[in-house]
């Protein structure tokens, strides 16, 4: 009977233990989706800013700036694919915001 109850209780102790380590764990989660929400909207924006910079008049045609809109272009297309994993913190106002910046630019 008491192997019972040591039993019930060191189960109860490991139950509590990976329900702190579980809730710890998904903080985490949160967090580093919080960031890279912000890191994906960030590029995003700066994707915008150059593209409408290199739009403008006196910049157009400019090799070095075309340059760097292709490669912002290359890290956006290679952040889409972590926005979808962290998608439960995205903006999406804002998100819609920058596409629209983007289809004027």
């Amino acid at each position: 009977m008491t192997f019972i109850y040591i039993t019930l209780g060191i189960s109860l102790i490991v139950n509590i233990f990976l329900i702190w380590y579980v809730i710890k764990l998904l903080r985490k989660f949160f967090f580093i989706s919080a960031g890279m929400s912000d890191l994906f909207l960030i590029i995003k924006a700066f994707q915008v800013f150059t593209k409408s910079l290199y739009s403008m008049n006196s910049f157009n045609g400019e090799p070095i700036i075309e340059e760097l809109v292709h490669k912002i272009k290359d890290v956006n297309e290679e952040m889409e694919t972590f926005r979808e994993i962290f998608e439960y913190t995205l903006d999406f106002e804002l998100e819609e915001e920058l596409d629209g910046a983007e289809e004027e630019a």
